[in-house]
């Protein structure tokens, strides 16, 4: 990449006089530095990494480094964003005659995610559009549940969901509460490639000067379909989920130590679980307060076990002081994801998001049997229903069978189980569905919402712990059960990090090689079915799965959110054993193969 070509990107963006001051400051910076560093060959990656490209919808909508430049997220790129989004929504209304559509936002902590919200806000008023936003942090499934509530025909989460603090982003959603469907992300993605960043777009964000808060006190007072809403209807969102509870009184013989991440999980999981009646919650100080620098969890991620680590602290000191917590759980920023620990034999062990997709499943199950609530072929003539996701263990498809559930296999992404709730929904079907999940902790038991919910999660969860309590046992005596029953199906991940234009070829290289006759030969158990979602008829996706003699499964696919690939690997043993040797054999094997 040549100095001229470089300063020519930055030069472009410089010479509109509508930059952001902020944006305008970094270029500027950025120029110097190259300037002076013509031959500094890691700052002219980043430039490229800048501009190369404009950013793309992948499984949630867009997601982005913050910072200036198209490939990036920005006051500029959002906007552009929001007016494509316009767009689509007023071409959708115009051919189903609706004469002022409407639109929910929403945001949670991360850096500038009240800003975004704000700019997509006055783009969207400024377009004909009646838009509710949030003035509050808010929760993605509390998004999913106001957008059918309000009678809004889309909504928008302004959120980078469990990614690392230099990133943000911008979720979609459909007039169901569900996020926009490929078909209808690419619509919107149409729309957006056919914008002018400087010119096409529609905003009245140079009217209102002064601090946040004061742009949206003026913005509130003279755009007449700009409407701020707040915790009127979480409170709803919150009656919602608590009618979701099993088992009335199941919390009030338990304590737990929960952490949100600094995120949007704050006030509503802490109140459900009070109203639910806790016996004692311990918030981990440290995390309960927005910090868009995310200080003490550089990946804020409950899936990974690192970014417990001060509620992990905490649960011991209780333990020390004699009041150990039965559970610890923590919460994504938007809340939409949970992970958690329980307390077996003196420690604190860690559950997998299949294994808590597991014990939700099964205590769903139970619960709609005690209640004669899961057999809908009487009043529906149907079967009930699960759902979950191609790469979710494949233990939960058995122990739906057992009890006469019907499973669907749905690709990646909370959005096809939504999607499918929306088709049964069609057929009059709904109380069909049992429970959805996705092995990246994301789990829903109600059909309030079209999208994962942390705090149900949060409840049931708790829920479980009490009622296993009362009879003397854990979450994980209670795994250990079901593994008798069925087999161990355990799990395990992968991730291959591959950042920038390098890095996005480098990992469709490995795609393509995981498509070649050498895989074959990879793994010490023999592959008895290859399936390659790019020629699936039901599902078209870059997913490539590897069914093996032994009944082990690997799975591959490029994240849709994040530069890397992700393996999956379900390890199935008669013992505990033999399913994590099996696991760590083909982590090893496939560590090879790709270098």
């Amino acid at each position: 990449m040549t100095l001229n070509s470089n300063i020519e990107k930055i030069d472009s963006w410089l010479s509109q006089e509508g930059l952001d001051s902020e944006i305008r400051e970094e270029l500027a910076d950025l120029k110097k530095r190259f300037e002076e560093n013509p031959r500094d060959a890691e700052l002219a990656d980043e430039i490229n990494d800048r501009f190369y490209r404009e950013l793309e919808f992948g499984t949630a909508g867009i997601r982005g480094i913050l910072g200036a430049g198209p490939n990036r997220i920005s006051v500029h790129t959002i906007r552009k964003i929001s007016q494509g989004f316009a767009n689509k929504i007023l071409e959708d209304a115009r051919a189903k005659g609706i004469a002022e559509p409407s639109i929910v936002i929403a945001y949670d902590n991360r850096k500038n995610s009240d800003l975004f919200s704000f700019e997509s806000a006055l783009v969207f008023s400024a377009n004909g559009i009646k838009t509710f936003l949030f003035d509050m942090l808010s929760a993605t499934p509390l998004l999913s549940f106001s957008v059918p509530y309000l009678k809004a025909d889309a909504g928008v989460v302004v959120t980078a969901s469990h990614n690392a603090k230099i990133y943000n982003g911008y979720k979609i959603y459909d007039n169901t509460g569900c996020q926009c469907m490929p078909d209808e992300a690419s619509r919107v993605a149409n729309h957006i490639d056919a914008l002018d960043l400087w010119t096409d777009i529609r905003t009245t964000a140079g009217k209102y000067t002064g601090t946040l808060a004061e742009r949206k006190l003026l913005a509130e007072k003279e755009e007449p379909l700009l409407h701020i809403i707040g915790e009127e209807i979480q409170d709803v969102y919150l009656e919602k989920v608590l009618a979701e509870s099993k088992t009335p009184g199941a919390l009030a013989d338990i304590s737990i130590v929960y952490t949100p991440l600094h995120g949007a999980g704050n006030v509503p999981v802490r109140k459900v679980l009070k109203d639910a009646g806790i016996k004692r919650l311990d918030v981990v100080k440290e995390q309960e307060l927005p910090d868009p620098e995310f200080t003490t969890c550089p990946e804020p991620n409950p899936e990974k076990l690192e970014t417990l680590k001060l509620a992990l602290l905490l649960c011991e000191k209780l333990k020390n002081e004699g009041a150990a917590p039965d559970l610890l759980i923590g919460t994504d920023p938007d809340s939409d994801r949970v992970g958690a620990c329980i307390f077996h034999e003196g420690d604190y062990v860690r559950l997998s998001g299949n294994q808590v997709g597991v014990l939700i499943l099964d205590y769903v199950i139970s619960a709609r049997e005690r209640d004669g609530t899961l057999d809908c072929r009487a009043t529906l003539a149907m079967t009930p229903l699960f759902v979950t996701t191609i790469v979710s263990t494949p233990i939960t498809e058995k122990m739906a069978e057992k009890h006469g559930i019907e499973t669907m296999k749905v690709l990646t992404g909370f959005k096809n189980i939504g999607n499918v709730m929306n088709a049964i929904d069609k057929e009059g079907g709904l109380d069909r569905y049992v429970f959805g999940f996705e092995e990246s902790c994301g789990y829903l038991t109600g059909t309030y919402a079209r999208d994962k919910d942390a705090v149900d999660a949060s409840l049931i969860l708790c829920e479980i712990a009490g009622v296993l309590k009362r009879d003397g046992k854990t979450a994980i005596d209670r795994l250990e059960e079901i593994y008798e029953e069925y087999g161990y199906y355990l799990d395990g991940l992968s991730e291959f990090i591959r950042p920038g234009e390098k890095g996005m070829h480098e990992i469709s290289a490995i795609m393509k090689s995981l498509r070649g006759e050498e895989i074959k030969s990879v793994f010490s158990s023999e592959i008895v079915k290859i399936t390659d979602y790019l020629n699936d008829e039901v599902y078209t996706s870059d997913v490539m799965e590897f069914d093996l003699a032994d009944g082990s499964k690997v799975l591959a696919r490029p994240s849709g959110t994040e530069p890397k690939l992700k393996i999956y690997y379900t390890g199935v043993g008669k013992t505990e054993k033999d399913a994590k040797n099996s696991i760590e054999r083909m982590k090893s094997e496939m560590k090879n193969f790709i270098g």
